[in-house]
């Protein structure tokens, strides 16, 4: 097992039951991926993760082992040496999605998982003034979670309208009891919940003093803050099923996932996948999967309601893509010298230049021409920007091969030379 978030723990609990040997792998220090990431000795409370965390004494459980290699058979490479299986279940979750605008690289602007990971992990409110920004359900835990621990949030942007859900009913009532529990946090914290907002640009010198919000019809106002939580959705972590030849698809958020059949199972034999890789759904439906993958990995039967179950969870989670699209206008307020590769520091002129005047037609071409996601986080966070402005000049909605370009990583996490001549690493 890869990843040790809900996917993840829940996979490793249902294999380990049913009498498998199981090794599980996680870059973390402590259990619990984003979903329920936590300081050391201060552990979430729930029923289901004190479940799974106990579980945790049946299985050869490996913090701070991020698999950065993997080879068919299956040897896996991880700080300090290797691990064969005969069988993987991955489940390696998602990161932060982002489309730039001007300012975004100011110290201060930071992904709203970004800001969510210093409080639950660190126990650091990211600042004094909060905008939090972008689109998703994800951004109310954020806000609230930072206002409860001491942030004044002045306000939540939505760039989409969640009220469109009532297009898509019905909605489950846990889901309903949980939008509404956030609308009374909201509420008791005097916060601002703004549909139909984005920010558009950033302001500062040296750090970020203010933004600027566009509305319905256009009209914008300054919001001034110290620090902006963005952030348009996720990311799967698809390294190391591409590094293993696992086949993706185009999901309908716009994301390239790992296509999986009715047990999990990925297009090569004896790999399955489960939670956020193959399709972005939140914890609940990651847990369903990781326990329908945990089970066909073992070889033992899959219940019919659980199996139903996450037939629900997928479609309630292509109604939130639905009601939450990254709008295609943010790359109206991109300027010139707008940043779109920060590791790199390739501006949108560079980008432009190599679409309309070097006739690039694919990100490929724009990655050679300009080094767009050549730097440090590999495209993680100008891919899928690059994908969209490529397929915006072409003319063309993004496609599965857009993506590709920044998926294929043959080393999936970086590994210093030092490691390697000190024999950390064989």
């Amino acid at each position: 097992m890869v990843g040790a978030g809900p996917a993840g723990l829940a996979a490793a609990a249902t294999a380990s039951a049913a009498g498998r040997r199981v090794v599980l792998l996680d870059s973390g220090v402590v259990p619990g991926g984003q979903y329920w990431r936590h300081r050391r000795h201060f552990p979430p409370g729930g029923p289901r993760y004190r479940e799974l965390a106990g579980a945790l004494r049946r299985v050869e459980y490996r913090p701070e082992a991020g698999v950065w290699f993997a080879e068919a058979g299956f040897v896996l490479h991880v700080p300090g040496g290797t691990v064969e299986a005969e069988r993987v279940v991955l489940a390696t979750g998602a990161h932060d999605r982002v489309v730039p605008f001007p300012g975004w690289d100011l110290p201060g602007v930071l992904t709203a998982g970004g800001a969510q990971a210093l409080l639950k992990g660190q126990g650091v409110v990211a600042g004094r003034r909060v905008v939090v920004a972008g689109t998703g359900p994800f951004l109310l835990p954020v806000a609230t979670g930072l206002a409860e621990a001491g942030a004044r949030v002045v306000g939540v942007f939505e760039a989409g309208n969640p009220f469109r859900m009532v297009r898509h009913l019905p909605v489950p009532a846990a889901k309903l009891r949980e939008a509404a529990g956030y609308a009374v946090r909201l509420a008791r914290h005097r916060i601002p919940y703004r549909t139909g907002h984005r920010v558009v640009a950033a302001h500062g010198g040296t750090e970020v003093t203010a933004v600027t919000v566009r509305g319905p019809g256009g009209a914008t106002r300054r919001v001034d803050c110290d620090t902006l939580a963005v952030g348009h959705g996720f990311v799967p972590a698809l390294e190391l099923p591409v590094l293993l030849g696992c086949a993706t698809r185009l999901d309908a958020d716009t994301n390239l996932v790992v296509t999986v059949d009715h047990d999990q199972r990925t297009s090569v034999p004896d790999v399955h996948a489960a939670g956020e890789i193959t399709g972005v759904g939140g914890a609940d439906l990651a847990l369903v999967e990781g326990t329908i993958a945990g089970a066909a990995a073992a070889g033992i039967g899959v219940p019919d309601g659980l199996v139903h179950r996450r037939a629900r969870l997928r479609r309630f989670a292509a109604a939130l893509h639905a009601v939450h699209p990254v709008p295609g206008s943010w790359v109206d307020a991109l300027t010139d010298d707008t940043v779109i590769c920060r590791c790199e520091e390739v501006r949108f002129e560079a980008v432009r230049a190599a679409l309309t005047d070097l006739g690039a037609t694919e990100t490929r071409t724009v990655k050679a021409l300009t080094r767009t996601g050549m730097g440090w986080c590999q495209g993680r966070m100008c891919g899928f920007a690059v994908a969209c402005l490529t397929a915006r000049e072409q003319g063309r909605p993004v496609r599965a091969a857009d993506l590709e370009a920044f998926a294929n990583r043959p080393i999936v996490a970086p590994v210093t030379l030092g490691e390697l001549a000190a024999g950390m690493i064989e």
